[in-house]
């Protein structure tokens, strides 16, 4: 009954908001920043493919050893509530670089949108873009309007290469969503191979520190996406052979535990490069991942699901914001999205305001302790089809694919899911039930009405393409008998 009334509590609270989100977030983007507040240096790391609880301050078990970035989660302000725009690559990239919501800019997936066996697929999906328009202005651009100079250290998967997106250096990215080789030579667009056994994580660390330590006389903006721990899972072995007598006997997982551990060790040089050069107090560093991990059986997490999936494990990822002079270190819970970085970073360098819409919402008065909590809706929209990577473990809606098309919502305390092909809906409370386990859609019916309508009205304000036409090659008899047997 106590929860009962909580849940009409929670209506009536959003019954006395605004009839429809706001797109423009105008009442959550006040001007704390002063116009003679220090610019800040920035350094953005985005890990592929990180899974929320693949860091030590995070994980539930002690297998992963991350002590620099669980030292760096000591001194930041950490958001345990954060999402990706997306939950695979080139989409949650595009959402960080561009500020806007994927009905925008149109990248949805790593192309193509029809994935997974085509006689499982009721709907035809809504064609994906492969990258950003280069009419669309990047964070990068926007962020040299203010005086920064840019440099790009790894994954773009965007389409045009950076550097003709807004960054004056280029090392390693381009169109190509992952290395095939972490050991040199890479063969890899942009980046000159190094001696025989180089490891691209090290060697994309030292280029970025290079660069960073002949910028350091003006503000400087360094984008550091690894590759990595995006697979092909290739490590120093004794590293592999260390997480193996640590009891983790897939030889991938041990691997993978290897190469979380390597890359928290060149987070490590970055930090301790910024303190050497005198970079410290004035350096913005951003910790985060593109998406959830994959789901693996050695490394248990309260999240359901992984990896392209609209579950929390699919969207949910690490973040952390260091500034030691400004920022506070400490939690919250606010429920934010690598949208609002776009913003946030626009408002802290004094860059001039694009012309394009942004959906994110500037997170300053956050960070600078001047407002607890941003009280607005987070959006997905994902109308394509993505395949099941592994379906005993994947945890998905079904075991044939991990995300059929359909559109999410976060508002407050709760999460609905809507599939497209037959309308069917998802809620859960994802503070009570982190692990999505119960689908409280007939409980709460105040709550699953209101935020209906929200999405809806989301969905129709953005002019988001939901797909409606039918699959000729559809067989539904074969596509429960497809999904019986992945069942077993």
């Amino acid at each position: 009954m106590k929860l009962y009334i909580l849940a009409i509590v929670f209506c009536v609270a959003l019954a006395s908001c605004s009839n429809g989100p706001s797109l423009s977030n105008s009442k959550f983007n006040e001007k704390v920043v002063s116009p003679n507040f220090t610019k800040p240096n920035i350094v953005m790391i985005v890990v592929d493919d990180l899974g929320w609880s693949d860091v030590g301050y995070n994980q539930t078990t002690d297998l992963f050893e991350t002590p620099n970035i669980d030292m760096l989660a000591q001194q930041s302000l950490n958001f345990d509530n954060a999402y990706a725009g997306a939950a695979n690559c080139a989409p949650s990239r595009a959402v960080l670089m561009s500020g806007q919501y994927g009905p925008r800019h149109g990248v949805y997936t790593v192309s193509p949108s029809a994935r997974g066996d085509i006689k499982t697929r009721k709907l035809i999906p809504i064609k994906n873009k492969r990258g950003l328009s280069t009419e669309i202005t990047t964070l990068g651009e926007t962020l040299k309007t203010a005086g920064y100079t840019t440099g790009h250290f790894g994954k773009w998967h965007l389409g045009a290469d950076p550097d003709e997106q807004g960054f004056d250096v280029n090392i390693a990215g381009s169109h190509q969503g992952m290395t095939f080789h972490y050991f040199s030579p890479y063969n890899l667009p942009n980046i000159e191979d190094g001696p025989e056994g180089e490891y691209l994580t090290d060697r994309l660390t030292a280029e970025a520190i290079s660069w960073m330590k002949a910028q350091k006389e003006q503000p400087f903006f360094a984008y550091i996406p690894y590759y990595t721990v995006h697979t092909p899972y290739q490590a120093v072995l004794d590293r592999v052979e260390k997480y193996r007598n640590k009891g983790i006997s897939n030889e991938k997982q041990a691997t993978y535990a290897a190469m979380v551990e390597h890359m928290d060790t060149n987070v490590g040089r970055i930090m301790n490069m910024l303190k050497a050069e005198g970079l410290d107090e004035n350096t913005l560093v951003i910790f985060t991942s593109d998406n959830g991990g994959y789901r693996m059986s050695s490394f248990p997490s309260p999240l359901r699901a992984g990896k392209g999936s609209y579950y929390e494990g699919g969207l949910r990822v690490p973040l952390l914001f260091r500034w030691t002079s400004k920022i506070q270190p400490g939690t919250k819970h606010t429920p934010v999205i690598n949208a609002d970085f776009y913003p946030t970073l626009q408002a802290l360098s004094h860059a001039k305001s694009p012309t394009q819409p942004l959906d994110g919402i500037d997170l300053t008065p956050i960070l600078m302790g001047h407002q607890q909590r941003a009280s607005r809706d987070i959006f997905w929209h994902f109308p394509i089809y993505l395949q099941a990577h592994h379906a005993p473990t994947d945890q998905s809606q079904d075991p044939l694919f991990r995300t059929r098309p359909g559109s999410a919502i976060r508002s407050g305390d709760w999460k609905l899911i809507q599939y497209f092909e037959n309308n069917d809906y998802e809620l859960y409370n994802v503070t009570r039930d982190v692990g999505e386990t119960v689908n409280v859609r007939d409980r709460y019916p105040e709550i699953f009405n209101e935020l209906k309508a929200r999405l809806s009205n989301w969905q129709q304000t953005i002019g988001a393409d939901i797909p409606s036409q039918l699959n000729p090659m559809y067989d539904e008899a074969y596509n429960r008998r497809r999904s019986a047997e992945q069942s077993h």
